[in-house]
């Protein structure tokens, strides 16, 4: 019998659906449809030196990474080795590996030094045997949408507006202003409006009439937004401008947007939330969220 033929390559945008199906074997609760992926491999966002490979075994996708700068930190020559996953049959025999490596060495090419990725508990041997350290856990959860939740009233002086007529600018204003303190390894503290806009705005998955914010005066306070594939939906960011938190403006916003979602042909709601983030954590687990999985950040210095 002839052996199997393995090939590790580059990834190609036509590579789409057999990524996505592989995703949703491996990670059934990330949500991130065709064409999207699609556009992510043939238009990477600006900045990162983006790059993606995969295993072939006789022809059919088994394996999945993609490595980049990290763009959105003002730390120094931090990359990413994102979503490294191989089908289970295929597990075992180096192509893990194979698909590591390949990401380590584009990162070296582009000067990173500090290397963070995402290992599923069960893949931790993995990570630690390649010089990984684990650091922080994530948790992923998921709401059924059925019944949807009520649309909330908000309080006085706070309008509840979906993306669909509002300038991206002031979107993205409000991220930056909540996502400098947001939990994690490295700070998310320099999101230029081009990354941003390729990663977020532009992005095929964009549910613009389900993603929601809420406006005082003429400031966006809070927001929560919404990547769509079918009935499948991500709550992409969730977030409050640190002047107005503990007031209930997360879960206003999220609420908004789930019903919104639900009512557009949405059926299970799917998000994560760093194991340290306590009041996010708070809103899901209200919210009715339901744990499905977890991964841990690990982290890597090259040499």
């Amino acid at each position: 019998m002839t052996p199997p033929t393995r090939l590790i390559r580059a990834a190609h945008p036509d590579d789409a659906p057999a990524v996505v199906a592989l995703r949703a074997l491996v990670h059934p609760y990330l949500v991130r449809g065709v064409e999207s992926t699609r556009r992510m491999i043939a238009q990477p966002p600006p900045d990162e030196d983006w790059a993606a490979y995969v295993v072939e075994v006789d022809g059919t996708v088994v394996g999945w990474v993609s490595a980049y700068r990290n763009a959105q930190t003002s730390q120094a020559d931090v990359g990413e080795v994102a979503t490294l996953h191989v089908h289970p049959e295929h597990r075992g025999r180096g192509a893990g590996t194979a698909l590591l490596t390949a990401a380590l060495g584009h990162l070296r090419d582009i000067g990173a030094r500090t290397v963070r990725t995402w290992a599923l508990p069960e893949s931790l041997p993995f990570a630690r045997r390649h010089g990984f350290t684990p650091s922080r856990e994530l948790r992923y959860s998921a709401l059924d949408l059925r019944p949807a939740p009520p649309m909330p009233q908000p309080p006085p002086g706070v309008r509840l507006l979906p993306l669909t007529d509002l300038d991206p600018r002031r979107v993205h204003r409000a991220e930056v202003a909540t996502a400098a303190d947001e939990p994690g390894d490295v700070p998310a503290d320099s999101i230029s409006y081009e990354n941003w806009y390729s990663e977020v705005w532009d992005n095929l998955g964009l549910d613009r009439a389900a993603s929601t914010v809420a406006e005082v005066g003429d400031e966006i306070v809070a927001f929560s937004l919404v990547k769509r594939d079918g009935d499948r939906m991500w709550s992409d960011y969730t977030g409050t401008l640190p002047t107005h938190r503990g007031r209930g403006l997360a879960r206003l916003v999220k609420t908004a947007a789930l019903h919104r979602a639900a009512a557009g042909g949405v059926r299970v709601a799917y998000t994560s939330n760093d194991e340290a983030n306590a009041p996010m954590l708070a809103v899901n687990v209200g919210l009715g969220y339901r744990p499905v999985g977890s991964s841990w950040s690990c982290l890597h210095e090259l040499a």
